[in-house]
């Protein structure tokens, strides 16, 4: 067995597992870390001969290829001291020491078991991808050995990451390194002309390294679309006799995977069109040239919207590296990158952990499952952001997997915990079992964890997911990929054998593709879209959706979107289906609400009530409520008042006068009670309520005394003082009784003719002599002639020029010479005077 990289540094790593709970290895691309050093390992004293070996690969493909190549170098067949474990398919047995697993199925087996018997090391390889379930697994592993189990090891393996944190989180556990050993790579920088295609230019790539070059070809592009786009260029352009297009990615089944791995005959080259799926742990055999795109397509959760997007973007400076060291593993490669040399360095160094940006709703429900009711309990590299937390929650209590609290896991969420898929298609699937449409469930949760498969032949893809589900079933207008259709086939059929769903004609008959819709919006509840008027729809959430351009499903009047980009104020739907309204009342009345909305009817100046209907943010059905219960419509009656003003009450002129005197009051003295228009308004609740209950609006309430009501918020005392304090009238020398006007709170005056104050030598005084009044003295026709609050310097000085003005306009009238010696008088004369 030929040496590699790895070699030198395994003595190194055993002894630090031999002294130490934890440790980290850093070793290049293509050192050999995947499938040496579990082998090298498995005889290690610590781990004693009944214990294994759990090895976690971040993706199908890598555990079952690693798997094979550790199997085969012992000279055995898979599933002997070597086995796998990966969704829907396991090769174990009773011998199995070495188990490689998806990321998936180590969490199963830690909720299963927490402290994992049997198991004495746990790997985690390629770390430096950071996905959600490998933080998730690392984060139960260390609380299972810190509580359950200190003689668990632990060891994570990357190539690229930064070694000195994940250290640290392991308790500062040593750091091994391999540099690794790899053939230069000459790097060609090939931009993409501006606005030309990115197929275009990749399949101009192929050609010409293919001229240029010996060796296979490995191309990385961001998803499937563009794996296709290629390959159908492609297959005009090469030879089919020498040259042999691969695609590999994790959606195609294991024997075209393998395909694509192994190597050719001698004289026959291969294009391997692949997505990051091939970046790590794979090898790839033959490769000497890397055509590079530089996108990679990465799901990314908003919780403003709750809904997740496929984004495509520009690939880490890490990422590429990776995909560059590629071409040099068996000997002297070259490396195309379709951009240029000023866009690599604005390359980010490393990609976004996918715990900071994908949907939380797995990792909350694992959390729960596994007793956690805080995410900071446990320990993690980056720690999970708490708005897409909280928006799992929510979820996760909207599908009925945590109790109304969001704290506890309930029986339901256990259940979906167990069946290893996202939260809402392991609802819809529960779902679709309790109602007797089980096979229909199988088929669409197959179907909505697959990108889609169906040929258009040139026509924009179809947003229906039925016409995926009858293209799948050999039926409709659309044909499939048919290994696409084998590969699902395969999974439909191990769902179905997990569940016991054994078809029969009733379940046949009962599985309609007329039922699509119904089991999304088991899994989507906040998605179930209702048509506006502009043909766009409003979605349960809350948010905004339409459909693009020439979709049947746009004239639908209700629809689940399965599929969204949240970008806009309307989102764009990429996959739905219809609904009847009729389903949803039958089969999702827990998701409906019924609320009372007593509210204040600003044109009718009047409470109204109306009982609505809803399902989220849609509005489904609204009716009046002719008799609103007495609390709700008191409370509504006080928020239009606080809406409309105090003019909606029967103010008086003894009602306003009597606040204006209060308020006046309060200004000398501030033990009197606030009746100012604000504080009356901010306490309804205080001295109107008691007096308003059962009145409905404006005409109910003509009826108030309003001054009464403002003379109970005074006391007996208060009301007694008041009259002497603020006294409502004031009696002129002439006898008259003169109403005191309050509007001016800073200058209470009188309005009385200028006759009626003879005699009279001072300003009259009020609020316990403090304030002096203000005169407005009149003429005998009532119009004013002079304002003073200094009668003594009236009477002194202005009244002789305001005597001679009187006394030539008003000539029969009384205007004596000395004032303060004169006879007080409401006539043209006192009597006796001439």
């Amino acid at each position: 067995m030929a040496l590699l990289p790895i070699d030198s540094v395994l003595p190194e790593l055993k002894q630090a597992l031999s002294d130490h709970s934890n440790a980290v290895l850093i070793a290049a691309p293509g050192a050999g870390k995947t499938t040496r050093v579990p082998l090298a390992l498995l005889g290690e004293k610590w781990l004693e001969e009944d214990l294994k070996i759990i090895m976690l690969e971040p993706r199908r493909l890598a555990a079952r290829s690693s798997a094979k190549h550790m199997a085969a170098t012992l000279g055995e067949q898979i599933g002997e001291t070597v086995g796998y474990r990966v969704k829907m398919d396991t090769k174990v047995g009773s011998k199995t020491r070495i188990e490689v697993v998806t990321e998936g199925v180590l969490t199963r087996m830690l909720q299963a078991d927490p402290a994992l018997d049997g198991v004495g090391l746990v790997i985690f390889d390629e770390y430096h991808e950071r996905s959600l379930q490998a933080d998730l697994g690392l984060a139960l592993c260390l609380q299972s050995q810190a509580l359950l189990r200190e003689d668990l090891k632990l060891l994570v393996m990357s190539a690229t990451l930064e070694a000195e944190p994940v250290a640290a989180l392991l308790g500062e556990a040593p750091i091994i390194r391999s540099e690794g050993r790899s053939y230069p790579v000459e790097t060609i920088y090939r931009p993409k002309p501006s606005g030309g295609y990115l197929v275009d230019a990749v399949a101009l790539a192929v050609t010409d390294a293919l001229r240029a070059h010996e060796g296979d070809v490995l191309v990385f592009l961001p998803g499937i679309g563009e794996i296709r786009a290629v390959e159908s260029m492609l297959r005009g352009r090469l030879p089919e006799s020498s040259t042999k297009i691969c695609p590999l990615h994790g959606s195609l089944s294991m024997d075209a995977q393998d395909q694509a791995l192994a190597p050719l005959d001698k004289g026959q080259r291969k294009v391997v069109l692949a997505t990051s799926v091939a970046e790590t742990s794979l090898t790839v055999e033959g490769v000497t040239v890397v055509i590079d795109s530089g996108l990679s397509r990465v799901s990314r959760f908003s919780p403003r919207t709750g809904m997740s997007r496929l984004d495509t973007v520009a690939v880490s400076a890490a990422s590429a590296d990776q995909r560059r060291g590629r071409a040099g593993r068996v000997m002297p490669g070259t490396c195309y990158r379709l951009w240029s040399r000023e866009e690599q360095m604005g390359l980010s160094p490393i990609s976004v952990p996918e715990i900071l940006e994908a949907d939380l709703a797995p990792l909350l429900l694992e959390l729960s499952a596994w007793g956690v009711q805080d995410a900071s309990e446990l320990s993690w590299l980056d720690e999970p952001p708490l708005p897409a937390l909280q928006q799992a929650r929510d979820l996760l209590v909207q599908l009925g997997a945590l109790d109304k609290s969001g704290k506890s896991v309930t029986a339901h969420g256990k259940r979906i915990a167990e069946a290893g898929r996202h939260p809402r298609i392991a609802h819809m699937l529960l779902r679709a079992i309790s109602i007797g449409l089980g096979g229909l469930g199988s088929e669409m949760a197959v179907l909505l964890g697959e990108r889609d498969f169906v040929r258009y032949e040139g026509k924009p893809p179809n947003a229906d997911i039925r016409v995926r589900l009858e293209a799948l079933r050999g039926i409709g207008p659309y044909a499939a990929d048919d290994a696409a259709k084998r590969r699902l086939g395969e999974e439909i059929k191990r769902l179905r054998r997990e569940y016991d769903l054994k078809p029969t004609k009733e379940n046949e008959e009962n599985d309609s593709v007329q039922d699509c819709g119904l089991l999304l919006a088991f899994a989507y509840p906040d998605r179930i879209g209702r048509q506006r008027d502009n043909g766009k729809y409003l979605l349960s959430g809350g948010r905004g959706a339409e459909f693009g351009g020439g979709q049947a499903l746009s004239h639908e009047k209700w629809i689940v979107v399965a599929e969204v980009d949240d970008s806009g104020t309307d989102s764009r739907i990429r996959l739905a289906a219809p609904v009847s309204f009729e389903q949803l009342a039958v089969h999702l009345k827990q998701e409906m609400s019924e609320e009372t909305h007593i509210y204040w009817d600003a044109e009718s100046k009047s409470v109204r009530g109306r009982s609505r209907k809803r399902l989220g943010a849609l509005l489904l059905e609204e009716t009046p409520i002719n008799r609103p219960s007495s609390d709700l419509m008191l409370r509504a009656l006080l928020a239009g008042i606080r809406e409309e003003g105090l003019a909606l009450l029967p103010w008086t002129k003894a009602a306003r006068q009597f606040q204006e005197r209060t308020i006046f009051a309060r200004l000398q003295d501030a033990s009197w009670p606030d009746l100012s228009d604000e504080a009356l308004i901010d306490t309804l609740e205080q001295w109107l309520a008691g007096y308003a209950e059962g009145m409905k609006g404006r005409s109910d309430l003509q009826r108030l005394n309003l001054k009464d009501l403002l003379e109970s918020m005074l006391t007996w005392d208060q009301r007694r003082e008041l009259d002497e304090y603020a006294p409502t009238h004031w009696v002129v020398p002439s006898g008259t009784r003169v109403p005191i006007d309050y509007s001016d709170l800073a200058s209470p005056f009188v309005a009385v003719r200028l006759q009626e104050l003879f005699g009279l030598p001072e300003t009259p005084r009020i609020a316990g002599g403090r304030v002096s009044l203000t005169l407005h003295l009149l003429s005998p026709a009532q119009r004013p002639v002079q304002v003073t609050r200094d009668l003594a310097s009236f009477w002194n000085n202005a009244y002789f020029e305001v005597r001679k003005e009187l006394k030539s306009r008003y000539p029969k009238h009384y205007w004596p010479d000395n004032p303060l010696e004169a006879e007080a008088t409401r006539r043209v004369r006192p009597p006796n005077t001439k």
